[in-house]
């Protein structure tokens, strides 16, 4: 076992029990202080710590790191430099503010710059995204889809058991939780007629998903084994990728999805690193049948990560409609960027990988109001009686994850948005 992930640690820094980010989390993130450039932060209970102010105090010196990687707005720069040197910084971190060490804890003067009420900074988005691909990973999320829509007695696509679908995504869509998104215009079939309308979508929804953000760059032409490929993942966000379904349905033969996904996509402040998440490692399901020798891989590479999405109504009460698991996916992440790059696409610092909605065996762990519901036709009833087909002006999504074993909790905090009224044209 790591020592980071030792779940006898603890802070100097006061730490909730329920809290998703002890001192065996280290998270990375962006924040800004009211009148302040952004900066690098980790964050420990809820106290974010400015990696830059730790720098100048020379807290992080004998890393072998240029100080300026924590002076960027993302940290795109930082997670170029490669596992080996995630893995120094996080060990330093958690050597600094272990529960024993006086080093910074008895110097009020210097904490005063380092640490930061979470309720007094901003978060940003943590990275730049680059490109983003949104793969489609679940396999009772798709046999739903594929039953509403296709035939049910064959809801898998032909290609579907023999590598990981996905399409590639727009990423300055891509915003940090808390922030609002307009519904979505565009053109949709009203029953059965030939002739689409234009107008704002009908059929607003959520997708439950965890992304993966890529650390050090690849040339093109080379592709990333499967054994190679947590080398180049630094971690992992929540992610809800909204979807306009009437949208969506109408446009997507025969390219896939456009404007039915590319109006927003909400992502969690802070990313929670592969080793933090270690300690959380399980198998997933046999993939029958077998797969190409490109997306063989050994050793485990889901994670049991429990998810919830929740709904909240203006004036109402928060409702969790939905509880699922990282671990239902079929595909795992090291076959996605294998199958990514094995034609010799290349990566850089700050893409972005979505799972695809994540549904689990039955309606109370599907990650879709689409599933939930089944296509419009069970509304699902809020916690005071309201009930909901799709998602409607002004409502709030939550998103939330956590992982836990043995009294040890690794969570990803919140990815929140609030949905607007549509913006007229004309």
């Amino acid at each position: 076992m790591d020592k980071t992930n030792n779940p006898l640690l603890e802070s100097w820094i006061p730490v909730d029990k329920e809290s998703d980010f002890p001192i065996q989390n280290i998270p990375f993130g962006i924040f800004r202080r009211k009148g302040e450039p952004p900066s690098a932060a980790t964050r420990i209970g809820d106290t974010v710590i400015d990696l830059k102010g730790l720098s100048t105090f020379q807290f992080l010196d004998g890393l072998d790191i240029d100080s300026d990687v924590f002076s960027q707005p993302f940290l795109n720069d930082f997670i170029s430099l490669g596992k080996p040197v995630w893995r120094k910084v996080r060990e330093r971190l958690s050597f600094i503010f272990e529960s024993s060490n006086a080093l910074l804890r008895d110097n009020e003067s210097i904490k005063e710059h380092v640490l930061i009420p979470l309720q007094s900074v901003e978060m940003l988005m943590p990275v730049k995204v680059g490109d983003y691909t949104d793969f489609y990973s679940s396999m009772d999320h798709a046999t739903n889809v594929g039953k509403m829509f296709r035939d049910p007695a064959n809801a898998l696509l032909p290609n579907w058991k023999h590598l990981p679908v996905g399409y590639h995504g727009r990423s300055s869509s891509i915003v940090v939780s808390g922030t609002s998104v307009h519904r979505p215009n565009g053109q949709f079939q009203e029953g059965k007629a030939v002739v689409p309308v234009y107008g704002p979508t009908k059929e607003l929804d959520f997708e439950l998903e965890v992304a993966f953000i890529t650390g050090p760059a690849t040339r093109l032409g080379y592709p990333v084994t499967t054994e190679e490929a947590e080398d180049h993942i630094f971690g992992l966000v929540l992610f809800n990728d909204l979807s306009a379904r009437d949208i969506q349905r109408w446009e997507y033969v025969p390219l896939g999805p456009f404007l039915g996904k590319n109006f927003g996509s909400v992502i969690s402040p802070w990313i929670i690193t592969l080793d933090a998440l270690e300690p959380f490692r399980v198998s997933g399901p046999e993939q029958e049948p077998a797969v190409l020798r490109y997306l063989r891989f050994s050793g485990d590479h889901h994670f049991d990560i429990r998810l919830e999405a929740a709904l909240k109504p203006p004036g109402s009460p928060e409702s969790v409609i939905t509880r699922t698991n990282y671990r239902y996916l079929y595909w795992n992440i090291v076959q996605q960027l294998a199958h990514q790059t094995v034609n010799g696409c290349n990566i850089n610092p700050g893409d972005l990988y979505a799972s695809g909605t994540i549904s689990g065996p039955d309606k109370g762990s599907f990650g879709s109001m689409l599933e939930i519901n089944w296509n419009g036709t069970d509304p699902v009833r809020m916690s005071d009686g309201l009930e909901r087909r799709f998602i409607e002006d002004n409502d709030t999504i939550i998103f939330r994850g956590f992982a836990e074993k043995k009294g040890l909790r690794i969570g990803f905090g919140e990815a929140i948005t609030r949905i607007l009224p549509a913006k007229t044209i004309g």
